[in-house]
């Protein structure tokens, strides 16, 4: 059974952990479609990834994870709390194929209001569905049964069942110890109750600067007339106050539309990051590293942020309302103006340093330095390829070729392209080839590197085809026939045992063959290349052999049409009984002249 390989060119797992923070975070596996195969959180990333990549890992799970795996996201956190209620979050909208998945919600937990004229706040696990406004999921039970206290506390909610509240007489203990304003005994009337309802929704929606100022005011007033017992008690109202915030960063009030865009320039290299947040809860984020002008010197972030946003939303039909950014913007207004024009309503661009834009923030910059550990890992490799192979000239350029088929079946010659940066994706090529021998992988590769180089323009400094001295003549030939010169062209030849390491290769122009240490940064390089070339050519092999097996024979017969297809596919009932009809059993077809079922039967049976 032939499995896919990962592609080593784009990911990495020592660049990655290179690069990894100790910090908290999540982490989101992918395969080679950009599918979430796991969502993981971690108290430091940089350990827990680091696990996955052992020599030995024990859980076929989690060996078989690790088998699928083309490339890691991660979103760094401020502390575990936030990585968790994120954790939470992204398994649900993904439901990630190798995460224990819950078939509802009746283990979350939440904090919520009922709908009553005096709305009482409790803490609810399970469904939200007709209990009444919910704030959540939190982390723990603790966390949400601490929430309410702290919000008893401060703005005297309720927390009574319906029935006790109808059934008093006089107010409760609750009242008694200032937690509690007593509207079941008429000690706080509708209005004001609703207005301190709505300040505690506001404040669970993120919007609590007020409250915390107040808190953080009285506290210095505590402390200014030496009162420390009621400043430690304040004190102790703000943490708790801020712990419920943690809950609160990664998600925003119901009906949220907003995106945090952060941007981070370093070494000539931009990255934007976008955190996209809707109906109340974080959908994900994705880097960006817009192509900076290669005769500029390194730009300002808000001038990268000014000509990122425009491009990035105003063709988008899913604008958010709000855009928060962290850096002012020239022409701003102008901008604003125009997304407003373009969503058909107000959109907001705001310059901001809350809790969201500084976790953006810190995700642009670990994505940066990742992205420039990568480009950091090519360069010193390309250098160690040029000694190794002894060029004269610096490497700018590098293409591979491999065959992919299976008996003959199919066959497909892949071009993959590297420069100093790492892959050039948008410059890969498939070569379906057609007349030649099944199995002949000399000819496949003769088609496909002629059809490459001819009339071609931008020929590679270094050419690496995956086989031996035949292969290598062949595009020793192609390179003569079109003359081309000046590129190093090398075989890549696997060890009888197929054993990594153990390649050898062949040099044009050299007798001796060249096998290079299994730990050489020249040699990790080649194998990437050309692993990145089997993957490729494999893929494309796939595809279209998966393509021509489902196309029907009766395609191929001149003359009949899908109308005909359909009526002889309908009489017979399958492709099966069409193959085994004989002239006289095909004329009975509905629509099928006689001379036209001789035509269908040579046409399946030309012998």
């Amino acid at each position: 059974m032939m499995t896919t390989p990962k592609s080593p060119a784009q990911f990495d797992p020592a660049v990655l952990l290179q690069a990894m923070p100790n910090r908290p975070g999540v982490y989101r596996m992918l395969d080679e479609k950009g599918s979430v195969l796991y969502v993981g959180k971690a108290r430091n990333l940089k350990r827990r990834l680091a696990s996955y990549f052992r020599s030995r890992v024990d859980s076929p799970k989690t060996r078989a994870l690790v088998d699928r795996i083309a490339n890691v996201e991660v979103t760094v956190t401020r502390n575990e709390t936030e990585a968790l209620v994120l954790e939470n979050q992204l398994i649900k909208a993904h439901q990630p194929r190798y995460n224990l998945l819950l078939r509802d919600d009746k283990g979350y937990l939440y904090l919520c209001f009922s709908p009553h004229p005096f709305p009482r706040i409790f803490f609810h696990r399970g469904s939200q569905r007709s209990v009444g406004r919910c704030f959540g999921p939190y982390s723990s039970g603790t966390a949400v049964r601490e929430s309410i206290t702290i919000l008893q506390k401060i703005f005297k909610l309720r927390s009574c069942e319906d029935s006790v509240f109808s059934h008093r007489t006089r107010p409760c203990l609750e009242h008694a110890i200032g937690r509690c304003t007593a509207p079941c005994v008429g000690g706080v009337a509708q209005d004001a109750y609703a207005r301190t309802l709505r300040h505690a929704v506001l404040f669970l929606e993120g919007k609590n600067t007020q409250v915390l100022e107040e808190l953080v005011g009285r506290m210095e007033e505590a402390a200014r007339i030496l009162d420390f017992e009621q400043a430690a008690v304040h004190r102790d109202q703000i943490v708790h106050l801020r712990q419920i915030q943690d809950q609160q960063l990664v998600q925003g009030g119901e009906g949220t539309e907003l995106d945090v865009v952060a941007c981070v320039v370093r070494s000539r290299v931009a990255c934007v990051v976008v955190f996209c947040l809707r109906g109340g809860y974080h959908r994900g984020h994705k880097s960006h590293f817009p192509r900076m002008p290669t005769e500029a010197a390194d730009l300002e972030p808000s001038t990268v942020l000014a000509a990122f946003l425009p491009q990035y939303y105003l063709q988008r039909e899913d604008m958010p309302q709000a855009i928060w950014i962290n850096h002012t913007i020239p022409g701003a207004e102008i901008l604003q103006n125009a997304l407003s024009e373009a969503k058909g309503k107000q959109v907001s661009l705001i310059v901001t340093q809350t809790s969201l834009v500084t976790m953006a923030t810190t995700n642009a910059e670990q994505a940066i330095s990742l992205h420039l550990a990568t480009l950091s890992h090519f360069a010193s490799h390309f250098q160690a390829v040029e000694a190794a192979l002894s060029l004269a000239s610096p490497l700018h350029r590098v293409e591979c070729f491999d065959v992919s088929h299976t008996q003959g079946e199919a066959t497909t010659v892949s071009c993959v392209v590297f420069g100093r940066r790492g892959p050039i994706l948008s410059e890969y090529r498939h070569f379906n080839v057609e007349g030649i021998a099944p199995g002949d992988d000399g000819a496949a590769l003769y088609n496909a590197m002629t059809r490459r180089y001819q009339n071609t323009q931008q020929a590679p400094d270094l050419c690496f085809v995956d086989g031996g001295k035949t292969q290598l003549a062949q595009a020793e030939r192609v390179l003569a026939e079109q003359g081309i010169c000046g590129v190093t062209l090398v075989g890549i030849a696997k060890d009888p045992n197929r054993t990594p390491g153990r390649e050898t290769l062949f040099l044009s122009g050299q007798q001796a063959p060249l096998q290079l240490p299994p730990d050489s940064p020249a040699l990790l390089l080649i194998q990437q290349i050309r692993d990145e070339a089997h993957r490729f050519a494999l893929k494309g092999h796939r595809q279209r052999r998966a393509k021509a097996r489902r196309r029907s024979v009766l395609e191929d017969v001149p003359g009949i049409g899908a109308a005909r297809r359909r009526k002889i596919l309908n009489h017979f009932g399958g492709l099966p009984a069409v193959l085994g009809a004989g002239v006289e059993d095909l004329a009975r077809t509905p629509g099928i002249s006689r001379a036209l079922a001789e035509h269908i039967h040579h046409a399946l049976h030309p012998r």
